[in-house]
């Protein structure tokens, strides 16, 4: 047979469990058509490429990314980030801010609660200094916003709008009253984002190519785009500029699409907004089929949904939806056909996914069909790390995060608590789906993007100066539990057939099999038996896609 590509003398880490590893592939109109040792290739035809014992891997396939998010906040000038000591400092730095620069239309800065030390901003504070312009001060972790009144009214937020998700994406109010800080993302996004819609096709074809430029260079072939909350319109103009790429032949990069659910009253219009996407967004790099809904918040701003109290507040958070929601929701999925995928942070959010799943399992049996995915993951309750695989839940983490300070996380969660978050490597050995991801809502510079980064951090659970990554976030002690750290070839897997079968794509891409897409990926550096600090720093130095090399 007449090949298109033939390599042999190569490490190949071909992810496909019945076949580890190989030594030699043979490609043919963008599919891999053997891969094997050199004794089969005597039956094609064609150059023969010796890698001389060059790496050879699937493309990357990330799991839990944002696309559309951060084609808005590319033109949306962030501001200052401020680390102030306490609120009176903060407004005094903002107010001399605005005196330097006035005439603006809208003041942006940036600041972690945790800089407030315990107190909050309302907007009387913000339009005593910022009365004329808008004013809006985004939560480091990006999950929350201060405003003024200026931008309260041009949203038409007012002491009597409700609340998006009650209990969860919400307008904090005192003594009934709006205080200008706008929670969670159905609430903050329309706000960020209220200009993007201007946007041109130009602008957002152009911060699409950065992230494709990005992707080809570190070989991330397929990823899943997390959606958008609380901004669809937004979120299909994206889509629409996604899907004129690839009919114009420019997105090598396959996008696995969702639609975001703010809440469970909104499930049933939701799944037709969903299959309509699904229609209208099907062309060979782009598919819509999933739902996804942010089923909690964040830890450091106490709205990931907790079995446990936090200790300092005393509070458990809210979910989006009930586990009574949840199977009524995977009952009209899997009659629809489409999947669902979920923000879950905290305990309680995944186990009310598990408890929905459970209560549909019982009514449905084999026919639920419906790939449900838990994401992020990072507090988990005992009892409940058997039951991803026992129901056949996908677990989703974002490994780069499994670094850090656990003295932190312990003012809420307590010393114990604290010590045993990321539990990927329990869940993984209990024989559940474990897929990696790397969760980001801005392109920037696009450090923590990096695949490697978080292969280096979820097989270390430390982040040192070997770690290509910011300065300031250096944690060179291991992140406990310790027995968590995962190996390279867990990683591997994970970041390539576990994504690809999260996504159902297996059929055609994730691993190097014969009948697969021939998306692959050459590196000068043995990912195999490379150092674990400074792994981040690998990047491959050939990237195929569909057979074809594409840097």
């Amino acid at each position: 047979m007449k090949a298109d590509k033939i390599i042999k003398n190569a490490k190949i880490f071909t992810s496909n469990k019945d076949n580890i590893q190989a030594t030699a592939l043979v490609v043919k109109d963008g599919k891999f058509v053997y891969v094997g040792d050199e004794s089969g290739l005597s039956a094609y035809e064609g150059e023969v490429t010796d890698l001389g014992g060059k790496f050879i891997m699937p493309g990357i396939i990330d799991s839990h990314v944002h696309v559309t998010i951060p084609v808005g906040f590319e033109y949306a000038d962030m501001g200052e980030r401020l680390e102030p000591n306490g609120k009176q400092e903060a407004l005094e730095i903002i107010a001399k801010r605005i005196k330097e620069n006035p005439g603006e239309k809208r003041y942006r800065f940036i600041l972690e609660k945790k800089f407030l030390n315990g107190e909050d901003i309302v907007k009387e504070e913000l339009d005593a200094i910022c009365p004329d312009a808008e004013l809006q001060i985004q939560e480091g972790e990006g999950h929350s916003i201060w405003v003024n009144s200026k931008i309260l009214e041009r949203h038409g937020i007012t002491d009597d709008t409700p609340d998006p998700i009650p209990g969860l994406a919400i307008y904090v109010r005192k003594d009934g009253h709006v205080t200008g800080n706008c929670i969670e993302g159905a609430a903050e996004i329309p706000i960020i984002l209220d200009s993007s819609m201007a946007l041109t096709d130009e602008q957002v074809d152009a911060a699409l190519q950065r992230w494709i430029d990005f992707s080809v260079e570190y070989g991330v072939s397929c990823v899943f785009d997390s959606g958008l909350p609380g901004d669809p319109v937004f979120h299909e103009k994206v889509y629409k500029r996604l899907r004129a790429l690839d009919e114009q032949g420019k997105l090598p990069i396959y996008v696995d699409g969702c639609l975001v659910i703010n809440a469970e009253k909104d499930a049933k219009e939701g799944i037709e907004e969903v299959k309509r996407l699904h229609r209208e967004y099907n062309t060979e790099h782009l598919k819509v089929h999933t739902m996804k809904i942010f089923m909690d918040g964040t830890q450091k701003i106490h709205t990931a949904a907790m079995v446990t109290p936090y200790v300092d507040i005393n509070t458990v958070g809210a979910t989006a939806f009930s586990a009574e929601g949840i199977c009524e929701l995977l009952k009209d999925l899997n009659e629809a056909g489409l999947d669902l995928h979920l923000h879950t942070v905290g305990e309680r959010a995944s186990r009310t996914v598990l408890d929905g799943v459970e209560m549909a399992k019982k009514e449905l049996g084999d026919s639920l069909k419906v790939r449900v995915t838990c994401a992020h993951l990072e507090i988990q309750d005992d009892a409940d790390l058997n039951r991803f695989a026992e129901l056949g839940v996908i677990a989703n983490f974002t490994p780069h995060w499994h670094a850090g300070d656990p003295s932190y996380s312990a003012t809420w969660l307590g010393e114990e608590r604290s010590k045993k978050q990321f539990r990927c490597k329990t869940i993984w050995d209990s024989g559940a789906l474990v897929a990696w991801s790397s969760d980001n809502i801005v392109f920037g510079d696009f450090m923590t993007w990096n695949p490697y980064l978080g292969m280096e951090v979820g097989m270390t659970r430390l982040i040192t100066e070997k770690t290509r990554n910011y300065e300031y976030a250096r944690f060179p002690k291991v992140f406990p539990p310790e027995d968590e750290r995962m190996n390279i070839e867990e990683m591997l897997l994970g970041f390539t057939v576990n994504g690809a079968k999260q996504l159902g794509i297996e059929d055609k891409k994730g691993s190097i099999e014969a009948g697969k897409d021939a998306d692959f990926l050459v590196f000068d550096n043995d990912l195999l038996t490379a150092e674990h600090e400074g792994f981040s720093y690998n990047k491959p130095s050939e990237v195929y896609f569909g057979g074809k090399k594409v840097n």
